[in-house]
């Protein structure tokens, strides 16, 4: 009996596995704490270099830690701070303004010929932060209405505006004179400028505005998927008019703020400022496909760039080397948002 039972158990076939008779092999995975580690860096990676050239810079320098500088890189960030969120918050639905310098100098040149022509400082800034918002209006209904591409109409509505500035100084310096109109710009406060505060009340405000509110949620639903957010009951076109909007608004108030410091305005104002406008919220976390972003890290992407070129002119950098500089930085931006895209695909 024991011999046929064995016979029987030779004969039997073996049974076909779940991987249809391949050899399974355990599968190699990378240990969490490594790809945590990982994820870290590059969602924070604006703080680590911000913090090892901050270090660097000190080292060729000592006087790039002082209180004095220190004042000085918050004033530089102040401008670029505003232009860079008004790009931040229409990337943040998939789309772009361009036109944020343009603004800055357009509204910047009016408020500076409104104060020359006897209109009060007070009046004059409302009347600057209003054109940066009709001007973002117009943007606005031109791209969720006539179904306009944002990158090409808000490049030429930029151009337009450079233009106009042109044409409304002749060339020449417009100075400003208005004690009202200056104070944010020139003004201090125990001993520290006025204008940084602006940049800190900015971001106290988007903070609240992306983090607390309904629409912030909605901006950054929209931004990740429209057809889906539209299925849920968003007003898409409305939240894209809106969002063009608050980006001219913040850009006519960097208008007031560049033309304030400098206390006047030329053809040449902001000029400098847009691709590190763009720049900045990208290196500091925010997709250019939109849908994500973080307030802290726009921060940091600003402090950065700022931190770099203040850097470069204290350690006697040429200026050829700077721009070099600021356009390494715009390819680092995009590099890390591709590489933190395709870690989130896979």
């Amino acid at each position: 009996m024991t011999q046929v039972n064995a016979t029987v158990r030779r004969n039997e076939s073996p049974r076909p596995d779940s991987s249809g008779g391949r050899e399974q092999r355990p599968r190699t995975k990378r240990p969490r704490s490594l790809v945590h580690l990982v994820d870290l860096a590059l969602d924070n990676i604006v703080w680590i270099l911000l913090v090892a050239f901050a270090l660097l810079a000190n080292l060729m320098n000592p006087f790039f830690l002082s209180v004095a500088n220190l004042q000085n890189i918050l004033v530089q960030a102040t401008t670029l701070g505003f232009v860079a969120v008004a790009i931040a918050l229409t990337l943040l639905l998939g789309e772009i303004d361009l036109s944020v310098v343009g603004i800055l100098g357009f509204t910047g040149a009016v408020g500076a010929l409104a104060v020359n022509n006897g209109i009060p400082g007070p009046a004059a800034i409302g009347l600057v932060v209003l054109l940066g918002a009709v001007i973002g209006l117009i943007n606005g209904l031109c791209v969720a209405k006539l179904r306009m591409n944002s990158l090409i109409e808000t490049l030429a509505m930029g151009l337009a505006l450079s233009g106009a500035v042109l044409a409304l100084t002749k060339g020449q310096t417009l100075t400003i004179s208005s004690e009202s109109y200056v104070f944010v710009g020139q003004g201090s406060l125990f001993g520290w400028p006025v204008m940084p505060l602006a940049l800190v009340l900015l971001f106290v405000v988007i903070a609240v505005v992306l983090n607390r509110t309904a629409w912030g949620r909605k901006l950054y639903a929209t931004g990740g998927n429209k057809r889906a957010a539209f299925a849920a009951g968003i007003n898409t076109d409305r939240l894209r008019v809106e969002a063009f909007v608050v980006s001219g608004l913040l850009s006519g108030i960097a208008g007031w703020l560049a033309t304030a410091y400098l206390s006047g305005v030329n053809s040449t104002v902001g000029s400098n400022l847009l691709l590190y406008a763009v720049a900045a919220p990208v290196i500091g976390g925010v997709s250019l496909f939109g849908g994500r972003g973080r307030v802290l890290g726009m921060l940091g992407g600003i402090l950065l760039l700022t931190v770099v070129q203040v850097g470069l002119q204290l350690v006697n950098i040429s200026a050829y080397y700077v721009s070099m500089v600021g356009g390494a930085m715009i390819f680092l931006a995009v590099f890390v948002d591709a590489l933190r895209v395709r870690r989130r695909e896979s």
